[in-house]
């Protein structure tokens, strides 16, 4: 069989499991909300906000993340919110994907006139109403297609993951992941995990425990963004101090220079165990090509430099996910077709990337039902790929 093209890779049943909301707007949108609100921006135009702000290619970290302030910006008002949550889901849906994760933290979007749980339940109303709407559509696919005797179409789900900060006190992060639950309950929504974001460097993930310990007695999932700036042993607190479910980025996993130790032998050993622990307990690492070319320096604009070919030689659960839709100009299809052409990967392993990022969801629901839901993408992407 033919490597999958980018227009198979575009219908296949898919998920972005690593995706930040305020850097997911649509251009167009953001334009308009500024206009509305009054915020100034650099250019009103898309083509001179891609020249100025959101770029293919940054010459650093703190450039990529100069866009947030604009996309953040217009993201403070609540009809705002449902609208950009709304237009994400369905920008999504465009790609072929049918199960999301949008990640934000509710302390960044609110103002001094608008609570947590207003910036979540807001949130939450545009999701649902575009979930809605999508599943409506596959609903009139799924008539024909049974009359075909074709598998179903899976249906359009989604979740949301709660931030905290690295560079907040912890005491801000325990109280928003107790504000979540609590929104969580009254309202009950579908936020099933939380996630620690912001610079690795001198802000150690094991400040935020209290937080984190906090999250898993009460049964939400844990992701942390780590390994991205920073090297395994950010990893290592990660996994071992917050519970991690799952690996944001996790770029430097297999980086034995950044092991505080003079001796390579003790460094070497120290990498090896922690790559066999992520790979047995099945510990996802959500992959974000284009965001890491954007990013970081040392691969040099060249993906061939990324560590997701060891990744897959050591039998690592990886995801691949956009990071952000907009800030990176990039979809899942992309991330994937950047994968194929870069590492020549095989139908069978695109499969398994794809499906690991269904697998390893934070599914709102049963696991029964999640089990249903998985099986249920597995076969419909058989069907499209052998089309």
């Amino acid at each position: 069989m033919k490597t999958l093209n980018e227009t198979t890779l575009r219908d296949l049943p898919k998920a972005d499991i690593h995706v930040h909301l305020d850097g997911s707007l649509r251009l167009s949108s953001l334009i308009e909300l500024a206009k509305e609100q009054s915020l100034e921006l650099p250019s009103y135009t898309e083509a001179g906000l891609r020249e100025l702000v959101f770029k293919d290619q940054y010459k650093d970290l703190p450039e990529y993340l100069q866009g947030f302030q604009f996309t953040c910006g217009v993201m403070q008002d609540l009809q705002a919110l449902e609208r950009v949550a709304y237009e994400f889901a369905w920008d999504a849906y465009h790609d072929g994907v049918v199960y999301i994760e949008p990640r934000y933290s509710p302390d960044l979007l609110k103002t001094d006139k608008t609570k947590s749980h207003e910036v979540i339940t807001s949130i939450d109303k545009g999701l649902k109403r575009a979930s809605l709407e999508i599943n409506a559509l596959i609903d009139k696919v799924n008539i024909n297609l049974a009359q075909e005797k074709k598998p179903q179409h899976p249906a359009f789900v989604y979740s949301h993951i709660i931030c905290a900060m690295r560079m907040w006190d912890p005491q801000q992060s325990l109280e928003t992941i107790q504000s979540a639950i609590l929104t969580k309950e009254k309202h009950n929504l579908p936020i099933m995990a939380i996630d620690l974001a912001g610079p690795e460097n001198g802000f150690p993930a094991i400040d935020h425990a209290d937080a984190y310990t906090y999250a898993h007695k009460n049964f939400l999932y844990k992701t942390v963004h780590a390994g991205e700036a920073y090297g395994p042993s950010s990893i290592f607190q990660a996994i071992t101090n917050l519970y991690a479910d799952r690996i944001g980025h996790g770029f430097h996993l297999f980086n034995k220079e950044m092991i505080n130790t003079k001796d390579p032998a003790k460094a070497e050993n120290y990498v090896n165990n922690l790559v066999q622990y992520i790979a047995e307990k099945r510990i996802t690492l959500e992959v974000c090509l284009t965001s890491n070319l954007q990013t970081l320096p040392e691969l040099n604009n060249d993906p061939a430099n990324h560590s997701l070919a060891k990744m897959l030689d050591n039998g690592i659960s990886v995801a691949i996910c956009t990071d952000n839709t907009l800030v990176s100009n990039t979809s899942v299809t992309k991330e994937l077709m950047l994968a194929v052409k870069t590492f020549n990967l095989t139908n069978k392993t695109i499969k398994k990337l794809i499906m690991y990022g269904i697998k390893r969801s934070f599914y709102p629901g049963s696991y029964l039902e999640k089990k249903k839901y998985i099986d249920q993408c597995s076969k419909y992407y058989d069907f499209i790929a052998e089309q």
